[in-house]
């Protein structure tokens, strides 16, 4: 029998592998946040690394505390990662402060690392995760680097201003985003009919999906990190965003009822078969 050279073996793995970055809140409940972006990272088969920039007390029912971390620490995590690692693609979820976001904006423009914006300001279960003046900071500072922007539509009104009700005013909400220095942005259609927009300076596609009934506690950081995790593999923006919310709707179908409130997404439910339905880059 041939023997294996290991070395070999792991050299053209380390190849293989890409290594993304998710900047947020952390979930003590491991539902949301940068336990649901780890697991995703790690089902789809990238090397997770994350930057912490707050802690929270919480479960099911919400959210209780909100322990924000300086912006310092923050900076410090981000030149440890992109010291070390060769990051492909980041994400960023929960900043939380001014001077979070703008430590985080200040790095990903001097290191030029592209990431997917998912602005988060409230928990699902409620709870407030971005201070009012923070929202002004994203705005100003990390929008306009983004390459996505990924708001539901309570996110995209705090963000611009505008109702969004349907698909005029999820056009009138993109393109107000657009404007402010965006690549892309994706108006996330669950509250409403379960259609996406997803517009560019091209244009503008809808992007159809399923309701489906589940616990969905997670489920917004879960789409925001698999489309990290597609960009990161050289997909489309187009792609991308389609095998995201295929991604999503597989951990909602798996998702489980623990606590006595909201439960979270099933990642190693979506798991299941992942790896054989998802088509190379360029083919979808």
């Amino acid at each position: 029998m041939t023997e294996i050279d290991h070395e070999k073996v792991m050299t053209m793995s380390d190849r293989m592998t890409k290594v993304v970055l998710t900047i947020g809140g952390s979930d003590s409940g491991g539902g949301a946040g940068i336990q649901a972006d780890l697991k995703t990272f790690c089902v789809l088969g990238l090397h997770g690394t994350c930057a912490i920039t707050a802690i929270t007390a919480q479960n099911t029912l919400g959210v209780q505390k909100v322990f924000g971390l300086d912006p310092e620490i923050v900076a410090e995590q981000l030149r440890s990662i992109s010291d070390d690692f060769p990051v492909a693609f980041a994400k960023t979820g929960m900043l939380h402060t001014a001077g979070v976001v703008n430590a985080v904006a200040d790095h990903l423009r001097e290191r030029k690392i592209p990431f997917v914006l998912d602005p988060v300001i409230e928990a699902e279960a409620g709870g407030r995760l971005l201070r009012p003046d923070a929202v002004l900071a994203l705005k100003e500072n990390l929008i306009p680097l983004a390459s996505v922007v990924t708001p539901n539509i309570f996110e995209a009104r705090a963000l611009t201003g505008i109702e969004v009700r349907d698909r005029q005013t999820a056009d009138l909400a993109a393109k107000r985003i657009l404007e402010t220095g965006a690549k892309a942005v994706i108006i996330k259609g669950g509250h409403l009919d379960c259609i996406d927009l997803l517009m560019t300076e091209k244009g503008a596609i809808l992007l159809p999906g399923e309701r489906v009934a589940g616990e969905n506690h997670g489920v917004g950081c879960t789409y925001s990190a698999a489309l990290t995790s597609f960009l990161a593999q050289g997909y489309s923006m187009n792609e991308a965003a389609r095998l995201a919310k295929r991604f999503a709707e597989r951990a909602l179908l798996g998702s489980m009822r623990l606590g006595r409130g909201v439960g979270p997404v099933g990642h190693a439910s979506a798991a299941v078969g992942w790896a054989g339905c998802n088509p190379a880059p360029g083919t979808h």
